[in-house]
C-alpha cells in the first residue's frame, strides 16, 4: 500500500474514532441529565440483580405519596435510569408536585418470560409499601405509571387484583397488600393479538405489522408465536382482569403510532368503563402524535398527569 493510500486510511481511522468518543460522551451527556437518585439500586427482591430501583425524593420531611415508573423498551431492553431529557422532566415534575417517584428495573425477556415483568413490579409496590416509614413515603398513597411495554406491565400489576399467578413466589412480602391508587399508562399495548389489524386499519405501513411473528416483542415476552398461544395472550391482557372495584385509569395515546396503534387503548378504555363504571377510565388521545412523542413528557402533560394522581390519592382517604 502506497504511503498516500495509508495516510488517507489513517485519517479514516482517526475520524471514526473521534465519532466513536464523541458518541460515547454524547450519550453518557445525554443519559446522565437526570439528578442523582436520592436512594439508588434499592433491591426490592432477591431473585435477579434486575431487581433493582431508584428513589427520587421531594424537598422536605414527607411521608410522599409514590409513583412507580416502569421504563419501556418492547419487553427487552431499557433501564430505570432513564435516557435524557424526558425522564429528567418526569422525576422533577413529579417531585415538585410533591411526589416521590421510584424507577424500577425488572426481568425482561431475555432473562424471563410473562408473567416475571410484572411480578416484578407488584413486588416493587409491596416492597415500598413495607418500607415506607423508612422511606418517608405515604403507604396508603402508591401509584404505577409506565410507557410503552411499561404501560402494560403497570395496569397488569394495578389491575390483576388477587391473581396468584402474578405474585413473586417465596418472597417475604406476600403478606404486604400490593394494591394501588391509580395507573397511568402511555401508549403501551393491551391486547397483542390484535396489533397487527389494528395498524392496519389504522393506515400504517405493512412493515410496521410484525407483532405476530415468531421474533416480535411480544412473541419473545410470551415465549412462543403469539398466534399460537392465545391463551397466554388473554392471560397478558389487561382487558382479562377488568372489574368492578379497579383502581381510576388514564390512558394517554397518539393517533400516529405505528408501534403500538392507538386502538389498544380505546378498548381497554371503553371495557372499563363499562364494568368499573363511566369515568374510572380516562382515555386522552394526543392527535398527530407517535410512539414516545415528546408531548406526552412535556411540562404541561405531566403537570396534568400528577394531578390526576394526586385526585386517585385523595380519593383513597
Amino acid at each position: 500500500m502506497g504511503e498516500g493510500r495509508k495516510r488517507r486510511w489513517r485519517g479514516v481511522v482517526l475520524v471514526l474514532l473521534g465519532l466513536v468518543l464523541a458518541g460515547g460522551l454524547g450519550a453518557w451527556l445525554y443519559t446522565y441529565q437526570t439528578r442523582k437518585a436520592d436512594l439508588a439500586d434499592l433491591a426490592y427482591a432477591d431473585l435477579s440483580p434486575s431487581q433493582h430501583l431508584d428513589l427520587y425524593l421531594p424537598k422536605g420531611a414527607g411521608p410522599f405519596p409514590v409513583v412507580i415508573f416502569i421504563h419501556g423498551g418492547a419487553f427487552k431492553f431499557g433501564d430505570k435510569a432513564g435516557l435524557g431529557p424526558n425522564f429528567r422532566h418526569d422525576v422533577e415534575t413529579a417531585n415538585a408536585a410533591g411526589i416521590a417517584l421510584a424507577s424500577i428495573n425488572y426481568r425482561m425477556s431475555d432473562e424471563a418470560r410473562f408473567p416475571a415483568a410484572v411480578q416484578d413490579a407488584r413486588a416493587a409496590v409491596r416492597f415500598l409499601r413495607a418500607n415506607a416509614e423508612r422511606y418517608h413515603l405515604d403507604p396508603d398513597k402508591i401509584a404505577l405509571w409506565g410507557q410503552s411495554a411499561g404501560g402494560n406491565i403497570a395496569l397488569m400489576a394495578g389491575i390483576t387484583g388477587s391473581e396468584a399467578r402474578f405474585d413473586l413466589a417465596g418472597s417475604p412480602l406476600q403478606h404486604v397488600p400490593d394494591r394501588v391508587s391509580a395507573v397511568v399508562s402511555m401508549y403501551g399495548p393491551t391486547q397483542f393479538l390484535t396489533m397487527d389489524e389494528q395498524l392496519k386499519a389504522q393506515g400504517c405501513p405493512a412493515s410496521m405489522q410484525n407483532h405476530n411473528a415468531a421474533d416480535s416483542p411480544e412473541s419473545l415476552y410470551l415465549g412462543a408465536p403469539i398466534p399460537q398461544i392465545p391463551a397466554e395472550v388473554a392471560a397478558s391482557s389487561p382487558l382479562t382482569y377488568v372489574a368492578a372495584g379497579m383502581p381510576p385509569v388514564l390512558l394517554q395515546h397518539g393517533t400516529e403510532d405505528c408501534i403500538v396503534p392507538t386502538a389498544q387503548s380505546r378498548i381497554l378504555a371503553a371495557r372499563i368503563n363499562a364494568v368499573a363504571g363511566p369515568g374510572r377510565a380516562v382515555f386522552e388521545v394526543f392527535r398527530r402524535a407517535d410512539h414516545a412523542d415528546s408531548r406526552f413528557d412535556a411540562a404541561s402533560n405531566l403537570e396534568h398527569v400528577m394531578a390526576f394522581h394526586h385526585t386517585a390519592f385523595a380519593a383513597r382517604r
